[in-house]
């Protein structure tokens, strides 16, 4: 595998890569230009902040299965062209948790005691004390919107500060809330009761500018903000405003809209709000972890197909995997069996799962049906990262159900699929908790090995169908490697399934559909799965 690295990384991260056995080429600064031409080479690409992943560099990059960013934010990296292409997306977002956040207090800190415009006065030979009046912090609120990782680190900082924290999080439950001393609520009661508000959420389109000035106006006068999180968070131009009204006393942002910010910026000539480069990660400690965290999810995922990180995928905890992983294979096999015996548009898929395997985390299973399901249809390559994608984009209803009770399995997986205008049906179990079994197709019970080649005949259930058939087969050399026969009720239709060494002549498939007895035969090509 060769790696990109094409931002400033720790190099005990290329290390890491080194070591696994990977080329990083460490590769700085590259203008647009130079990235289309150089991601044509690379099979992942680690950024920070400053190489933007835009669509157009994913589309060049033709052998690209990863990106990774050393870091939390992922605004820089266009996520939807990424799936689509079937590419990994990474991040680390805890490993720069503890040094933005302690930013985040540094900045709090010296706004309120003014400490780089007393610096700055200082060393321009004055001794200005009445100048820099400050304000205390202690018994002060402070309202944090956004209780993530960096959040819930800002709360214990503040609290030893004793400041009372009060915060606005639509996914944090409430007694998440309660163990870290944190009073929820809404936005508009936080606006109006905070002395202090830092933001500390995503930039989306929910929260973009989502304190503006419609929100300085819910505010206490003098107001103090700090933005550590994201560019466009507070609507600079509204807090521009805010500031020189002094409605808000003052402002410390480490973060732009647009970075790197431009000298003329009108909050730069304000004395009421100071500012630092987007250095919240900037510790050495914090740039080792992060560079060490996406350098190993990397030789994980390359090695172990396990992606820690992705925000695109279904991500397996490590510890669960072991369990998870037999499963996987007899889901994916069970999505390209079932594939192979469908015609018409595919219009809905339910994945049932029943006994031990619904207490597993089951959505890459269903992920897994998805990819095979889908394999065999699509010229596109279908993976792990784009199947739900793409079968949302066909209009594919997924559905999940979870049943305590697999009759006589310990465990058992259902697939109901919905194409051309019919409802066809598969069930598989693991014998002895690793090897994958179909053990029921279309209401026939049956014990198949799901590997290799196999003829499916449904046939009329009368004496000499399967000597017929055997007779067939020999005549043009085809070797049965096991058979077996199936049916629902004695004088009704059969289903015949035969598992041979390698694929029939096309000839013989067309032989045996003359035969009166025969109602359809399909062959099943199962060498492709996991």
């Amino acid at each position: 595998m060769k790696i990109l690295v094409s931002d400033s990384l720790s190099t005990r991260g290329v290390e890491v890569l080194q070591q696994a056995g990977y080329t990083a080429d460490v590769k700085t600064k590259l203008s647009k230009e130079e990235l289309l031409e150089e991601i044509k080479n690379y099979d992942g690409i680690i950024v920070r902040s400053a190489t933007k992943v835009t669509a157009e560099v994913i589309e060049a990059g033709a052998q690209l299965k990863i990106i990774g960013r050393a870091g939390s934010g992922l605004d820089n990296v266009d996520k939807e062209a990424a799936t689509r292409r079937g590419i990994v997306v990474m991040n680390t977002p805890g490993g720069n948790t503890i040094t933005t956040a302690e930013h985040t207090i540094a900045m709090l800190v010296a706004m309120s005691r003014k400490i780089p415009q007393a610096t700055a006065s200082t060393k321009a030979g004055k001794w200005e004390k009445s100048k820099f009046m400050g304000t205390e912090l202690y018994n002060k609120t402070l309202g944090l919107v956004g209780l993530g990782q960096i959040g819930t680190v800002v709360t214990k900082l503040a609290q030893g500060l004793s400041l009372n924290v009060i915060g606005y999080d639509p996914f944090l439950a409430s007694e998440r809330a309660k163990e870290l001393g944190i009073e929820l609520v809404e936005l508009p009661e936080l606006f109006r009761r905070s002395d202090i508000i830092s933001v500390h959420t995503p930039l989306t389109n929910e929260t973009r500018s989502i304190i503006n000035a419609a929100a300085f106006q819910q505010m206490k006068d003098g107001v103090m903000i700090v933005n550590c999180a994201r560019g466009g968070i507070v609507n600079e131009q509204d807090l521009f405003d805010a500031l020189q009204s002094k409605k808000v006393a003052s402002a410390a942002f480490d973060v732009f809209e647009e970075e790197p910010v431009k000298p003329d910026h009108p909050l730069l000539s304000l004395d009421n709000f100071i500012c630092s480069p987007h250095i919240g990660a900037s510790t050495e400690e914090a740039q080792e972890n992060v560079a060490i965290a996406i350098a190993e999810q990397f030789v994980d995922y390359f090695k172990k197909g396990v992606a820690r990180g992705a925000v695109n995928i279904a991500s397996v905890p490590p510890e669960a995997l072991p369990m998870l992983q037999p499963y996987l294979g007899l889901a994916e096999r069970m999505g390209l069996f079932q594939a192979q015996l469908i015609d018409g548009a595919i219009e809905g898929i339910t994945v049932e799962y029943c006994g031990e395997v619904s207490n597993l985390t089951v959505a890459p299973l269903t992920v897994a049906v998805l990819k095979g399901l889908l394999s065999p249809i699509l010229e596109t390559v279908v993976n792990t990262v784009n199947a739900p994608f793409i079968a949302k984009k066909r209009g594919i209803e997924v559905k999940e159900i979870k049943s305590s009770d697999a009759g006589e399995y310990t465990s058992l997986i259902r697939i109901h699929v919905e194409a051309g205008k019919q409802t066809h049906r598969l069930a598989g179990t693991l014998i002895h908790k690793k090897d994958p079994r179909i053990v029921e197709s279309n209401a026939y019970p049956v014990e198949v090995i799901p590997e290799g080649y196999m003829l499916l005949i449904y046939n009329v259930d009368r004496p000499g169908v399967i000597g017929m058939v055997g007779q067939i087969l020999g005549q043009f050399d085809v070797n049965i490697a096991r058979m077996q026969c199936a049916r629902a009720k004695k004088g009704e239709n059969a289903l015949l399934i035969i598992g041979m060494d390698g694929p029939p002549p096309p000839k013989v498939i067309e032989t045996i559909k003359q035969e009166k007895d025969i109602l359809s035969v399909r062959l099943v090509d199962l060498t492709q799965s996991p």
